[in-house]
């Protein structure tokens, strides 16, 4: 059944979801516009109306996940209080908890939509990991600053590191079709990391 009309933020936010889900469950290369128009219950015509082609509904998408991500690991949500390692060690595993409710799409996503050897799009998802890494490059900056990260650390590199213990774990539990909880996993991963920025 053909749903009735919605204002425009709303349809277009139904139509990125619905984007996301597929690329999640068949992969970026089985993506059309009529699989994304089904699986909102509109037509083809009305899915038009808010994107010119499939690539714009995907450059949405990235923007939607750029936000999303970057969202979750705002160092707004500790302004005020000393950034310590306990303070980004909960920020992580906030993070963690919802990218479990996402079931770990935005990751996922990204590394389909890589796949599709778009310059445009490759560019564009690059940009998003670059400020993904430059935010928790932040954090550990910030950290730095209130006595918390060693002042000798090579920040670029520890930023990167803890993206690639997100991103990996994300990828193993997903994979694993969410067979462990991943703030428990990250709690020993965490305690590693710790270890290595923690001042000696």
């Amino acid at each position: 059944m053909v749903q009735k009309r919605e204002h425009t933020e709303v349809r277009q936010q139904q139509i990125v979801d619905a984007a996301a889900i597929l690329i999640f469950k068949y992969g970026s290369e089985h993506l059309t516009v009529k699989k994304i128009a089904a699986e909102v219950g509109i037509s083809e015509a009305a899915i038009y109306r808010h994107f010119k082609s499939k690539k714009s509904i995907i450059t949405f998408l990235l923007s939607h996940i750029e936000e999303v991500l970057l969202k979750d690991i705002s160092p707004e949500t500790v302004a005020g209080e000393p950034v310590t390692l306990d303070v980004i060690e909960k920020i992580v595993r906030a993070h963690f908890s919802t990218i479990g409710v996402r079931k770990g799409i935005s990751f996922q996503v990204i590394a389909e939509i890589i796949s599709l050897g778009d310059k445009k799009l490759n560019k564009q998802a690059s940009r998003t990991i670059d400020k993904y890494i430059s935010r928790l490059h932040e954090l550990l900056s910030d950290g730095v600053r209130d006595g918390a990260v060693r002042e000798d650390i090579d920040l670029e590199a520890a930023a990167t590191l803890l993206f690639g213990l997100i991103q990996g774990l994300v990828n193993i539990w997903s994979l694993s079709e969410g067979k462990f909880k991943l703030t428990e996993k990250y709690a020993s991963l965490w305690r590693v990391y710790r270890e290595a920025v923690a001042p000696r």
